[in-house]
């Protein structure tokens, strides 16, 4: 609340406004009768007087207590509740003379009213009333302040973009994305006909929220665009309700806190008697990690993976999920759903709805997020890069992943840490001293930034150059787990998988056939382990793993007992130098609860199973979870990818609520 002066005058008795919990400083000493020295000051009801003379605490006069002018002692006044006539209420200043002879008095009249701009400030889905610290806003389970939804679904008819996008008139369902503000003005009669209420926003904030204030049978546009000022037509009514709109998600040039301005003014000379504001944030985009429970899987139809469809219906049944397959007449032969977008979500105290973030990388399946998905309470975003040049594979979604919750040094990420991957860390050093034609990538910066604003999920970015594809789902994922940790982390290991050739070969299996009845080479364990170039290739990229697994638990608070190695094999592409798995890459998998589908690897089979699947089996298994190994090699494989790379899924929001975190 706002505290203003109040001057009083011998000349005549003064008139004046004050609102409900508002403080008046009265200024006695501006127009003093000749030779007064002492006061006293006196208020009728609702009117509350305070003498404040520091260092001594704030009190209220007495009566017949007369009080020395030179002491220059402090009053503030204040009303508890709205008049019920124009100017019922007054103070009362009577000045005396040295030997306490009456000089006169002097008289402030005041008419009481309640002005009040409200909103959920305490999060409860509903208008909090009569708080104090609506101009601000906190984070953490005490913290208070106002959300804003990013309007980014599209619920009107509009074609051409988000709800955000569009400056038509809201309808009903569009109404419930946004947040509720309300103005009461309430007073006696007559009172409100010479001032008026002006809302008004700074210009950066006319882009980042649109205000509709409620009428009979519509809502009109006031605040937002090229309005950022607004004069409240009350009537008769004692409040007037708003609907605000959120429309841009945090970014590197905006916080995500949006305020909203009321000035109580005198027409007659635009006086401010009053003011008050309140403060929104804008919802972060969150994402969603595989212990979250799937409900929808998305995967595409192309030509060959026939089978692997089959194969994957089969486990999303299983999983009790929906299935979604974007035909090859809509896909245009782009297989690789995982890499075109991410599913996240939004929630204010209201409501929530899943947004889809489209990645930069526009190929055949660039259609697919906004012409397909983004619908009524489904939203969507995508941060453009300014030259299409600029986009390379780690720009890609599969190069995108988010940590279940964790605690790392004694700060806790309830809803987990964004995973990216990067280049090599300029602190350390090169593994291999061949030269490299293809220049450092990186993430995007508009997409790490983008990332970054949204503050609940703070972003970690992991060394995944070394690959050639370049993305993180190629080296690492989380499952769930039946136990206190409640997740692993799985990582490829080149090492375990030559460690088991090894055994294998010593139990005289040596002659066993990797990728046995497929249209491609075989490899014998024999050929595989006397193969110099591979296991140079395997110490490399068990090098590249090895950094990342160090970084992974610094920043994620991890031990050794939370990480599950997985046999996987590398092999270096010639001239490129960068690597892609030797064969089905049995990280790369799908995780449905606690299903998971995993790259069928074809490995050397003893006694007729695969030693590869049995060992994986014998790692996730005692985990409770349920292994499905599924057929890519032709449609994935052999195109560089994998079951994860080939599928994407929306999983359900975290029951934790993002403004209760501590960023």
């Amino acid at each position: 609340m706002t505290q203003r002066s109040v001057s009083i005058s011998h000349q005549g008795p003064t008139y004046d406004v004050c609102v409900v919990g508002q403080e008046l400083t009265l200024d006695i000493y501006r127009d003093v009768p000749a030779g007064a020295e002492y006061f006293e000051v006196l208020g009728t009801p609702p009117i509350d007087v305070m003498l404040i003379c520091p260092p001594d605490p704030a009190q209220k006069p007495q009566k017949g207590v007369k009080l020395p002018l030179s002491q220059r002692i402090g009053i503030v006044i204040s009303c508890r509740r709205v008049s019920g006539a124009l100017n019922d209420t007054k103070v009362r200043v009577s000045y005396y003379g040295k030997k306490g002879n009456s000089l006169g008095s002097v008289r402030l009249y005041l008419t009481c009213v309640r002005v009040s701009l409200d909103v959920d400030v305490k999060r409860s889905r509903a208008v909090t009333r009569g708080v104090k610290d609506k101009g601000s806003w906190s984070w953490g389970s005490y913290g208070t302040g106002a959300i804003l939804l990013v309007n980014c679904d599209r619920d009107r008819a509009a074609p051409n973009g988000t709800d955000s996008e569009d400056m038509g008139a809201p309808n009903a369902a569009d109404i419930t994305d946004m947040s509720p503000m309300v103005l009461t003005a309430e007073g006696p009669k007559g009172i409100f006909e010479g001032h008026q209420l002006i809302l008004s926003i700074s210009p950066s904030h006319a882009t980042k929220m649109r205000v509709y204030c409620k009428r009979k049978s519509d809502y009109l546009l006031v605040l937002g665009g090229t309005n950022i000022s607004h004069e409240v037509e009350r009537g008769n009514n004692q409040e007037v309700k708003f609907c605000v709109e959120g429309l841009e998600f945090p970014d590197v040039d905006f916080s995500g806190l949006v305020h909203i301005n009321l000035s109580f003014q005198r027409s007659s000379d635009l006086t401010e008697l009053f003011a008050d504001k309140v403060t929104f944030r804008l919802t972060p985009w969150i994402m969603t990690p595989n212990t979250q429970k799937p409900l929808e899987v998305y995967v595409c139809s192309v030509q060959g993976n026939k089978k692997f469809l089959k194969e994957l219906k089969e486990l999303v049944q299983k999983a009790k999920c929906k299935l979604n397959i974007c035909p090859e007449v809509e896909n245009r032969g782009d297989r690789w759903i995982q890499d075109e977008m991410e599913f996240g979500y939004i929630e204010a105290p209201h409501k929530r709805f899943p947004v889809v973030l489209d990645s930069p990388r526009d190929r055949e399946l660039d259609f697919l997020p906004f012409k397909k998905i983004l619908g009524p309470d489904f939203g969507y975003v995508k941060r453009k890069v300014e030259q299409e040049e600029e986009v390379n594979d780690l720009d890609s979604f599969g190069n995108l992943e988010v940590s279940p919750p964790v605690a790392v040094r004694g700060k806790n990420y309830p809803l987990g840490r964004i995973l990216i991957g990067s280049q090599l860390p300029q602190d350390i050093e090169p593994f291999s001293s061949e030269p490299n034609p293809i220049q450092p990538r990186r993430m995007n910066k508009v997409v790490r930034d983008f990332l970054a604003a949204q503050l609940v999920q703070s972003p970690v970015e992991l060394y995944s150059d070394w690959l050639m594809v370049g993305h993180i789902d190629e080296f690492m994922t989380f499952v769930p787990a039946c136990d206190k940790k409640g997740f692993r982390l799985l990582l490829a290991s080149p090492r375990m998988c030559l460690d088991l050739f090894r055994e294998k070969q010593k139990e005289g299996y040596g002659e066993a056939i990797m990728f046995e009845g497929l249209k491609t080479e075989p490899f014998t364990i024999e050929k595989i382990l006397s193969n110099e170039k591979l296991l140079r290739d395997s110490t490399y990229t068990q090098g590249c793993i090895d950094l990342n697994r160090e970084i992974l638990k610094e920043e994620l608070g991890l031990s050794e007992e939370d990480i599950t190695d997985i046999p996987v094999l590398y092999k270096l592409l010639p001239y490129f130098n960068k690597a892609e798995a030797f064969y089905p890459n049995m990280v790369n998998l799908l995780v449905l609860g606690q299903f998971l589908g995993i790259p069928k690897p074809f490995g050397p089979k003893i006694d007729g199973k695969c030693c590869l699947e049995q060992k994986v089996c014998s790692l996730l298994e005692p985990l409770g979870l349920d292994c499905t190994f599924i057929d890519d090699f032709g449609p994935y494989h052999q195109n560089a990818g994998d079951v994860h790379c080939g599928t994407n899924v929306i999983r359900k929001p975290f029951s934790d609520k993002w403004w209760n975190c501590l960023p």
